[in-house]
C-alpha cells in the first residue's frame, strides 16, 4: 500500500463512553475527528445526547451506565456487564481501527479487557485515564495489558504512564474548549424572570443517582441557610436530562425561587449569570472555572464506598483547580465536612466578601491557563494524536 493510499484510507473509529461528562468529551473528539479527517472518518459506538448530535447512533442509552457507589451499582451489574458484553462483542464484529474508550472506567475498562482478551490485534485507546495517579499507581501497568494508547488530559500523566509501560500523549483537556459558550447570563436572567441585582447562585449536585442521592440534601440545607442571610437568593440548578425528573421530584419546596434547566446552553449561560456556585466536585468544576465563576466544592459518598476508597487517596485535592495550583483555592468540603452549614459559611463569603471573589476569580484564570488554555484546542490535539495511531499499520 502507498504512502498516500494509507493517508486516504478509511478509518472506523468506535468511541465508548458511560456517562454525560463523557458524553462531551466523544461529541469533541467526534467533530474533531471528522475536521481533520474529512469524510473517511465513520464513528459508531456507545453516547448520549451530545454525541447524537453530532450523529453517533448509539447501541445503547448511558442510563444503566451512569452509576457510582456502591449501593446504587450493585443492583445495576447485570444490566451493566450486559453492556459491557454488547460493546465488546460489536467491537469484535465491526473490527474498527481504534476503540476508544471515554472515562468512566469501571464499565470502559472492562469493555477494554473483554476485547482485549478475545481479539488482541484490536486497538484500545483510553481517553480520560482513571486518575490512578493519585490513589493506585500499580494500575497503570496493568492498563498497558488491555490498552495501547492513553491520550492524557494533563501534562503530568504522559510521563507518569510512560513510566509504567503504556504509550501515551498529552492532548490537553478539552473542557478548555467550552471557554466560548459559557454566555448568555443576561439573557437567561431576562428570560427566567430574575431580577438583573438579584443575587444568583447556580447549584450543581452531580449528574449520577447517586450524587442526588447523598449530596442534594446537604446543598438543600445549605441553601435555606444561605438564604437566611442572602436575602432575595435565587437559585439555578442545571440538570442532565435523564435526571431532570428525579431532581424535580427532590426539589419541590426547595427553600428559595428555584429554575431548573436542562439544556447545554441554559447551564452554560446559568454559570454566566451566577454570582457563585455550590457544586458536586467533577467536570463542571472546571466548566465553571472557564466561566470565571466562584466556587464551593462539596462531595459524599455512601459511607462504605468512602471507607474503602479513603485508604488509597494519595493527593490531597479532589477540585482539579486545586490540584493544578498545589493549594485549596477552591474550598473543597469532602464527605463529614459536605454538611450545610460549612458549606453555608463557605459560599455566604463569596456572596458577600469581594477581596475573596476577586483572588478565588484569578486563581481560577491561573489553573486553566495550565490546562492549556490558548494553545490549539485539545480535542483537535486528541484527534491528531488518534489518527496518526490508528493510521499506522499493526
Amino acid at each position: 500500500m502507498t504512502a498516500g493510499a494509507e493517508t486516504d484510507r478509511p478509518l472506523t473509529f468506535m468511541l465508548v463512553c458511560g456517562e454525560p461528562s463523557g458524553d462531551q468529551l466523544g461529541a469533541q473528539l467526534m467533530s474533531a475527528l471528522r475536521t481533520l479527517g474529512g469524510s473517511r472518518i465513520h464513528i459508531v459506538g456507545v453516547g448520549g445526547t451530545a454525541m447524537a448530535a453530532q450523529g453517533l447512533q448509539s447501541l445503547f442509552p448511558l442510563d444503566a451506565t451512569a452509576v457510582m457507589g456502591l449501593r446504587e451499582v450493585v443492583p445495576r451489574i447485570p444490566a451493566i456487564l450486559a453492556r459491557v458484553r454488547q460493546a465488546a462483542d460489536y467491537a469484535l464484529n465491526v473490527r474498527p481501527d481504534a476503540v476508544v474508550l471515554i472515562d468512566s472506567p469501571d464499565f470502559t475498562h472492562r469493555i477494554a479487557r473483554r476485547i482485549k482478551r478475545l481479539a488482541p490485534s484490536i486497538r484500545t485507546v483510553n481517553y480520560v485515564a482513571p486518575q490512578v495517579w493519585a490513589t493506585r499507581a500499580y494500575r497503570a501497568r496493568k492498563m498497558a495489558g488491555y490498552f495501547d494508547l492513553v491520550l492524557a488530559l494533563l501534562p503530568f500523566e504522559a510521563p507518569f504512564f510512560e513510566k509504567h509501560g503504556l504509550h501515551s500523549v498529552f492532548v490537553g483537556h478539552p473542557v478548555i474548549e467550552r471557554a466560548a459558550l459559557m454566555k448568555g447570563g443576561d439573557a437567561l436572567r431576562t428570560r427566567l424572570g430574575i431580577a438583573a441585582d438579584a443575587p444568583l447562585l447556580a447549584v450543581l449536585p452531580g449528574s449520577r443517582a447517586s450524587e442526588i442521592r447523598f449530596i442534594l440534601p446537604e446543598f438543600r440545607a445549605a441553601v435555606a441557610q444561605i438564604a437566611l442571610r442572602i436575602p432575595g437568593l435565587v437559585t439555578l440548578m442545571p440538570v442532565v436530562p435523564h435526571m431532570a425528573a428525579r431532581v424535580r421530584a427532590q426539589t419541590a419546596g426547595w427553600p428559595t425561587p428555584l429554575h431548573i434547566v436542562e439544556s447545554e446552553p441554559d447551564k452554560f449561560a446559568a454559570f454566566d449569570a451566577a454570582d457563585a456556585a455550590l457544586a458536586a466536585s467533577g467536570t463542571v468544576t472546571t466548566e465553571l472555572a472557564l466561566a470565571r465563576t466562584p466556587m464551593v466544592v462539596g462531595y459524599k459518598l455512601g459511607w462504605l464506598t468512602y471507607a474503602l476508597i479513603r485508604p488509597f487517596v494519595r493527593v490531597p485535592y479532589v477540585t482539579l483547580v486545586n490540584l493544578l495550583l498545589g493549594r485549596e483555592a477552591v474550598p473543597e468540603l469532602i464527605q463529614g465536612r459536605c454538611a450545610p452549614k460549612p458549606l453555608a459559611d463557605a459560599v455566604i463569603a463569596l456572596l458577600t466578601d469581594s477581596n475573596i471573589r476577586e483572588r478565588q476569580t484569578a486563581d481560577l484564570a491561573e489553573a486553566v491557563h495550565r490546562l492549556g488554555q490558548g494553545a490549539e484546542a485539545p480535542s483537535r490535539r486528541a484527534a491528531r494524536a488518534l489518527l496518526d495511531f490508528a493510521g499506522r499499520r499493526p
